[in-house]
């Protein structure tokens, strides 16, 4: 896997700090701008995500490039729907032979089930090469592709939607493959909004686990790793 960020609003914490500023102020907005000193920018935003107001955290967009992911990870993805996706098509794209599926550890540590997961995925994948070399329309032949099929995807979130993201898919109880792309995500996140993104991560961050029966009972591992992440 492998992420990257692309873009990313330009001093997100300042343009955020700004928005909230302006709410309440009667100051022009190139005022507001050259008046927040680094300090004021931290109490502003610390009091936006205490309070709940967290709209003018729309205000900073981050773009996201993700690669050797498989489709499983990129259909949970998408339920995220206040988000821009742009997708690598199976339509228009041929699946090839290197790289072509996601294989979970648990199926490799597992060497029977590895040699058959491999069998069955290179049986697919040659099926499906054979259609295309018979003339079916790679929109027909990817039918037989499974969810473990490699793909790619740009991804644009604003920085609200993305603390809603992170508290969802940084979970100990998300799937392995979208919690591990999901805080490399807040690692690339974080340095270009370091005020924002701060707490980020698990509920657990910043209050008690909302999981109940579920709770994973690492709390003080999950907090060590999203603050020296």
């Amino acid at each position: 896997m492998e992420v990257l960020l692309l873009n990313h609003t330009r001093d997100a914490d300042r343009t955020v700090a700004v928005a909230a500023r302006l709410c309440y102020s009667k100051h022009a907005v190139k005022e507001l701008r050259e008046e927040l000193t680094r300090e004021r920018i931290e109490r502003l935003i610390a009091g936006i995500l205490r309070s709940g107001h967290h709209s003018v955290l729309e205000h900073a967009s981050f773009t996201f490039g993700i690669e050797g992911i498989s489709r499983v990870t990129t259909h949970q993805l998408v339920r995220h729907r206040l988000a821009s996706y742009s997708q690598q098509s199976q339509r228009y794209t041929r699946m090839d032979r290197q790289s072509a599926f996601i294989v979970p550890e648990s199926i490799r540590e597992d060497p029977e089930m590895d040699a058959r997961f491999t069998e069955l995925s290179k049986k697919a994948l040659a099926l499906y090469l054979d259609m295309l070399e018979s003339g079916i329309p790679a929109e027909d032949a990817r039918y037989i592709l499974p969810n473990a099929a490699n793909t790619r995807i740009i991804v644009t979130m604003n920085a609200r939607e993305l603390l809603h993201f992170f508290r969802l898919r940084t979970c100990l109880r998300a799937q392995w493959e979208i919690r591990g792309m999901a805080a490399e995500m807040l690692r690339l996140a974080r340095p270009a909004a370091p005020v924002i993104f701060r707490k980020a991560g698990p509920a657990c961050i910043s209050g008690p686990c909302p999981e109940g029966d579920f709770y994973c009972g690492k709390l003080k591992e999950v907090r060590a790793f999203y603050r020296n992440l």
